[in-house]
């Protein structure tokens, strides 16, 4: 119990201090004005049209960092201090995002990989939040169905969580390689800047791999040490 309250708060530490890193990131870079006095959209728009994208609509989305791409409406959301900013931050963001675009329409293989997990991923993601409420509302599960059934929900997510490494990894490379060669940031602090802010996002998603990998540890070892007695 006590190395299971341990791994919780060191995982909810990591994530707090990656998402906080970002946030930093992304608040000192913003004030750094991109010299081509391009906007995040335009900067995308241009990225996209040279990649020979041009089925790929651009919009503005409520919020703070919620910038996306939706593959299934082709459709790339930038939040609106990254759709209409013009700073080094903002030029990075739609960039990354931009890359994503280009991912899929060269069916880069991990980003497919990672689409078609979509669905199975949100089904684990609800089994693990309320499978323990139901066994413990009823206690309809044995320890061992309990554990097994947690271990396979995060290892689905653990799963998903790996795959989606190198698809963002690779998008960052594209954002800060297209930027440059394009001429959108000059190649010295302003492409520094932007592999800052897109290196402290990477660790995000870092720490959500991390994270899946310990639950699916705490459930995974006590199932084969033998948990079947009592209920879960």
């Amino acid at each position: 119990m006590v190395l299971t309250w341990i791994l919780f708060i060191g995982t909810v530490l990591i994530s707090a201090a990656a998402v906080a890193h970002v946030r930093s990131s992304y608040a000192r870079f913003s004030r750094m004005r991109a010299s081509s006095g391009l906007t995040g959209a335009e900067a995308a728009a241009q990225i996209l049209q040279l990649a020979g994208v041009h089925d790929v609509e651009i919009v503005p989305g409520a919020g703070v960092l919620t910038d996306h791409y939706d593959p299934v409406r082709r459709r790339l959301v930038l939040s609106e201090a990254n759709y209409y900013g013009r700073s080094v931050a903002a030029l990075g963001v739609a960039a990354h995002e931009a890359g994503h675009a280009i991912q899929h329409a060269q069916a880069y293989a991990p980003l497919q990989i990672r689409m078609a997990a979509v669905g199975l991923t949100n089904f684990a993601s609800q089994l693990v939040l309320w499978l323990p409420l139901f066994g413990i509302a009823t206690g309809l599960l044995s320890t061992y169905t309990g554990l097994g059934l947690m271990a396979i929900g995060w290892g689905i997510i653990m799963t998903f969580n790996l795959v989606t490494l190198p698809v963002e990894i690779d998008a960052s490379r594209r954002a800060r390689q297209l930027l440059v060669a394009h001429g959108l940031v000059d190649y010295g602090l302003e492409a520094q800047a932007v592999g800052k802010v897109l290196n402290a996002a990477a660790w995000t998603y870092v720490a959500a791999f991390l994270t899946s990998v310990v639950y699916f540890l705490l459930y995974l070892l006590p199932l084969l040490s033998g948990g079947r007695r009592s209920r879960f």
